[in-house]
């Protein structure tokens, strides 16, 4: 059932969606005589919105590269999101090499998004995330990395009639997650395509469906028990939204990304549950699961903990959403 009044938020998050159409439609009329120039003003779209829809204590710059403890350095990245604790003599002075510890998210901006665009961010998200301490004290921690990568682009090269842009991209996202992601810490965590849709990651401890019978799991040798985590990309399309007038892919993008950095600044939080009690991502429906063993993680996390069972001296409420023990992170 379509809902009769609109909160603000979603006429905010439309004006955004109109606005990157009109992005589009100017960069593509210079494309053909100025490719580079044209590239460089699709990220600047990016870096506006997200500047504009994200905390001030943010900053948001285009064209940089991250630097781990040990001094290794990844490919150069569209757009980064800089924590508040950033030295602002090091962004004053006009860096372009940031230091892993201070950069929050991070995105590759495409204006046209073509297959092999998902492809090379997925492979690009491992070699990122790599540069980042494994961090094992808690499930949230085993799973997550404290950056969060992303591929935004403003359309999609899928245009003629006929064509299923939404299968392609889901197909081409799960085939590349399969061939080069080797732990859930190191999957791309969105894709974002403006006038299309987009793709959100979700992570769980244990096993989501098709769960085994505790004989089954007892008669299986210990490396064969899939009951460690489970990965799964999610959604938020058009297709899904057909009766919800306010849906739109920049709204579940501003909603996700609240969240993601919610994680690791719980200030946050507050901001992060607003969206998600306005419903600014819309509805959204899971493609296919990926079961991970349980070896993914350290011995001090017991196998499929869940929100109600004791661990030490913490116990889960079932409206503690952000809990490190917590089962489900979203």
């Amino acid at each position: 059932m379509s809902q009769e009044k609109t909160h603000d938020l979603h006429d905010f998050m439309q004006h955004l969606q109109n606005r990157m159409k009109e992005n589009y439609y100017q960069i593509q009329k210079r494309a053909p005589e100025d490719p580079g120039t044209a590239g460089d003003q699709g990220e600047e779209n990016w870096r506006d919105l997200l500047s504009g829809w994200l905390p001030r204590t943010y900053e948001v710059v285009t064209k940089g590269k991250i630097i781990s403890q040990d001094g290794r350095v990844s490919p150069q990245i569209d757009v980064l999101v800089l924590k508040s604790t950033y030295p602002k003599q090091l962004i004053d002075e006009g860096q372009k090499i940031f230091m892993a510890a201070g950069v929050a998210a991070a995105f590759e901006c495409k204006t046209t998004l073509e297959a092999r665009h998902i492809e090379k961010a997925v492979k690009t998200s491992v070699e990122i995330k790599n540069l980042y301490p494994i961090r094992e004290e808690t499930p949230y921690k085993a799973l997550n990395t404290p950056i969060t990568y992303g591929l935004l682009a403003h359309s999609h090269s899928w245009q003629k009639e006929n064509s299923q842009p939404e299968n392609n991209i889901r197909q081409k996202l799960l085939a590349s997650d399969e061939s080069y992601v080797s732990h859930p810490r190191l999957c791309l965590d969105l894709l974002c395509v403006a006038d299309l849709g987009t793709w959100t990651l979700g992570k769980f401890q244990g096993k989501t469906s098709l769960q085994e019978t505790p004989q089954q799991m007892q008669e299986k040798p210990p490396h064969e028990k899939i009951n460690g985590a489970t990965t799964v990309y999610m959604e938020h399309l058009y297709q899904y939204n057909n009766d919800i007038q306010y849906f739109n892919p920049i709204g579940a993008l501003i909603s996700y990304l609240s969240r993601r950095l919610a994680w690791e600044e719980p200030a946050l939080r507050d901001l992060a549950e607003y969206y998600m009690g306005v419903k600014i991502d819309g509805m959204m429906t899971y493609v296919k699961e990926r079961y991970w063993y349980h070896s993914i993680f350290s011995k001090n996390i017991p196998p499929q903990l869940n929100r109600y069972e004791k661990f030490g001296e913490m116990e889960e409420k079932s409206d503690d959403i952000w809990s490190e023990w917590c089962r489900a992170y979203l």
